[in-house]
């Protein structure tokens, strides 16, 4: 599938991009370009070849998820500029 001069100055259109006549030329060019190498690539066997999500093995570091201690809500709004019962209270954004 070849990309048409149109398409790629509709692209550009839809990208906010401005670009002089010699510029859409050679990005047709190298926009086909690259769409041939996709194509080269679809016509590759890969129905032997397991899927993957993840090109090297991904090790979690994270710590399980576990409930502790915390601070009380008291505490916790000791230094708020306002609050209602164990809530900050913040001043109203929507209307």
């Amino acid at each position: 599938m070849a990309l048409t001069r149109e398409e790629v100055e509709h692209v550009a259109l839809l990208s906010r991009l401005e670009f002089g006549e010699g510029e859409i030329e050679r990005f047709t060019e190298q926009l086909n370009s690259i769409l041939e190498h996709f194509t080269a690539l679809q016509e590759a066997d890969t129905s032997q070849i397991s899927a993957t999500t993840h090109v090297v093995p991904m090790l979690n570091v994270l710590r399980d998820d576990e409930a502790r201690p915390s601070c009380t809500p008291d505490e916790a709004l000791q230094n708020a500029p306002e609050r209602s019962d164990d809530f900050f209270k913040v001043p109203r954004v929507v209307e």
